[in-house]
């Protein structure tokens, strides 16, 4: 290696390590700080969503949501796909599709009315039932079950 690459490299290291770099790596707290501030963010969404009449679809995808507020009306579809939820609250209903594909939902609950389809797709819950398993503990979906 040259001199003149070592001293780069030594800069480099000095500036991001260092001083107050907008590019120095994220510290284990900052990573939990960030976690909960999207946590926040989709909580919010839900609440808003609420709010202004539950009309349409709400997608919550990619987010860490961990629940929903019982007796949940969505008007469209409710997309909780890559979502660290592992039940939904009684009284929940979804107008169009549910999408749970990826999830490690443990459980659904009995009085669940999906009004499409409902999506399962490497999720934990179907890895335990069958199709027909979940129709029967929740027979108030409507469409097609995909596991």
């Amino acid at each position: 290696m040259y001199n003149n690459d070592k001293i780069l490299l030594e800069q480099a290291y000095h500036a991001i390590y260092e001083n107050d770099s907008p590019f120095k790596p994220a510290t284990p707290d900052d990573i939990e700080d960030r976690k909960r501030q999207i946590l926040r963010i989709a909580n919010q969404k839900v609440q808003e969503y609420i709010k202004n009449g539950s009309v349409g679809n709400l997608i919550l995808m990619g987010t860490s949501i961990q629940s929903l507020p019982r007796d949940l009306k969505v008007g469209g579809r409710l997309n909780l796909s890559f979502t660290s939820i592992k039940s939904l609250p009684p009284g929940l209903e979804v107008g169009g599709n549910l999408d749970l594909s990826y999830t490690s939902i443990q459980s659904l609950p009995a009085d669940l009315k999906v009004g499409g389809k409902l999506y399962l797709a490497v999720a934990s819950l179907s890895r335990k039932y069958t199709k027909n398993e979940i129709r029967e503990m929740c027979p108030g979906i409507d469409g097609e079950i995909y596991v």
